[in-house]
Order: structure tokens, then sequence, then C-alpha cells
């Protein structure tokens, strides 16, 4: 017997891609930190300054001293 209701199959969960990861600045002055994947230039004008990253350049800013990655902007 039939509803009326379309036949429906699972959806099958996508990993969450993020547009941006985000990293706070805590040295003394200001710094400008180079991604390696795309060679875009990220200012941190400040202590305490925040920034969004391309996901490919995230590896590289890991390694920069004086910056951490965070979990909001």
């Amino acid at each position: 017997m039939q509803t009326g209701h379309p036949a429906t199959s699972p959806v099958r969960a996508q990993p969450m891609r993020y547009s941006h990861v985000f990293f706070e600045y805590f040295g003394q002055t200001a710094l400008t930190a180079i991604g390696r994947a795309t060679g875009k230039q990220y200012r941190f004008d400040r202590p305490g300054a925040r920034a969004a990253v391309e996901p490919a350049d995230e590896p590289s800013l890991r390694g920069v001293p004086n910056l951490r990655q965070v979990y909001s902007p």
C-alpha cells in the first residue's frame, strides 16, 4: 500500500568543510605571515589580533611563532 509520499533515500553525512580557519597573534608588536600554499599575506596588527586564514595555509601558519589557531573569529 502506498501512502502517496515519494520514496526517500538516506542522506549520507559529508565531512564539514570550512571556508576559513582562524589564528590569533600573541606576540609583542605586529606580524605579517605568508601562507605557503596560497602565498597570501595575513596581517596581525597588534597582540590579540585575529585573522581568517585559507584552510590550505593552516599547516604553514601553525609553525609560525606567536600564532595559535582559535575556533572563532
